[in-house]
């Protein structure tokens, strides 16, 4: 805490299942893992501690400075982002925010696509920026 100060947090979307994910994220030689993993069901799986550097965003300075937070199921389907999901993962969010002093804004909440220097289209199209941010307010109420 005292090397980094987190002000962002990054939403990603894992491209395949929650296990699928938690096996990748524990294999060293995946070289990646987000902090946290958000199934369809609302499932929250804690993958790194806040505190610990997690290479999630393909930016060492925002990897240095964010919360990664992956979400069970594909960019390509509307159908992957259930009410669960989206109700587990603005709880987390505004925790996260809370924690650090994050304002709640798309400044510093923002999705893996708009990571400088990123090569990645999550979380999509599909992804519900205003219902999102709109979650995260009301549970930081």
């Amino acid at each position: 805490p005292d090397d980094y100060r987190i002000d962002m947090v990054v939403v990603h979307v894992t491209q395949g299942s929650r296990s699928s994910a938690v096996k990748a994220f524990q294999d060293p030689a995946h070289q990646a893992a987000a902090h946290y993993i958000v199934g369809g069901d609302g499932h929250i799986t804690q993958m790194i501690r806040e505190l610990d550097v997690a290479f999630h965003a393909g930016n060492r300075e925002v990897n240095e400075r964010s919360v990664g937070i992956e979400h069970e199921g594909f960019v390509e389907r509307a159908s992957s982002f259930t009410d669960a999901m989206y109700a587990a993962s603005a709880r987390l969010t505004a925790g996260v925010c809370t924690r650090y002093g994050i304002p709640v804004d798309r400044e510093h909440i923002v999705g893996h696509s708009e990571v400088p220097g990123a090569d990645h289209t999550d979380p999509g199209r599909y992804w519900d920026w205003d219902r999102y941010m709109r979650l995260v307010r009301q549970a930081m109420a």
